[in-house]
């Protein structure tokens, strides 16, 4: 069990002491339903710009993950990075983090959901020319998608899914896989590979990952139940990866 103070003054420590103050003030107004403005600033001594957090969305709750919880602590010992995946990027605080953290690294967001990846565009733009946004799903292969009906509502914003288009229905996304977009990157390997796709890694990591797995160097992923488990466990079995835990997240680090 957590220690009570330590949970007291985590967004302190994570955030800095001003943000910190100013995360609980917003948190609490966004929970009282007292903001009217579409959106509210929030800052993180790891974030190296102000970040937007959407009213009447879960936006807040993946603030908490990222920054004031620090999600992804578990790389913290890396000391470089070159090209970061980030893929389910939401509205691009992971990459926001991994930006700040590794100055010299190169993001590639891939999301889904429209309103999400505008919110993601309006808070990476003062990393221009570090990062490369893609709406689209990442997929086992190329394919046409659509927005599942399931998480759909207002503060579901964080678990968007999505599934192959039926017979006769207009896709609405045309998803991408992680081969293609490593090639259309130039680099020769990944150094940071974040996934959290909704359940969509079951199709990620049950084919055609053979051409690309071998070239990532740290995956973070976040797996959704005991069947995307036991794929996922299937694929990275041959893989020269050392496995831990860290919160929600399995963690790979090759060896």
């Amino acid at each position: 069990m957590q220690n009570p103070f330590l949970h007291a003054i985590q967004p302190f420590r994570n955030l800095g002491w001003k943000a910190g103050f100013d995360y609980l003030r917003q948190r609490r107004r966004l929970r009282r339903g007292r903001v009217k403005q579409p959106y509210v600033l929030l800052g993180s001594k790891y974030a190296a710009h102000p970040l937007r957090c959407r009213a009447n969305t879960s936006d807040i709750g993946v603030f908490r993950q990222v920054f004031a919880q620090r999600e992804y602590r578990c790389l913290d010992d890396l000391r470089t990075a070159g090209l970061i995946l980030d893929c389910g990027a939401n509205v691009g605080y992971s990459s926001a983090y991994f930006l700040t953290r590794f100055p010299q690294a190169t993001v590639i967001a891939v999301e889904p959901d429209p309103a999400n990846f505008a919110a993601l565009e309006a808070n990476l733009a003062p990393y221009q020319g570090r990062w490369r946004g893609v709406r689209s799903a990442v997929w086992s292969r190329p394919t046409a998608l659509v927005l599942a009906e399931a998480n759909s509502g207002a503060g579901c914003e964080w678990s968007r899914q999505v599934r192959p288009a039926r017979a006769g229905e207009t896709p609405t996304i045309r998803a991408t896989d992680i081969g293609t977009l490593l090639h259309e990157s130039g680099f020769p390997h990944i150094s940071i590979l974040k996934i959290d796709i909704e359940g969509a890694e079951e199709v990620l990591f049950a084919s055609n990952y053979e051409r690309w797995l071998g070239r990532v160097e740290n995956l973070v992923i976040e797996l959704h139940g005991p069947e995307s488990v036991a794929i996922f466990k299937a694929a990275v079995a041959a893989e020269k990866f050392a496995i831990s835990r860290c919160g929600e997240l399995t963690v790979c680090r090759r060896t």
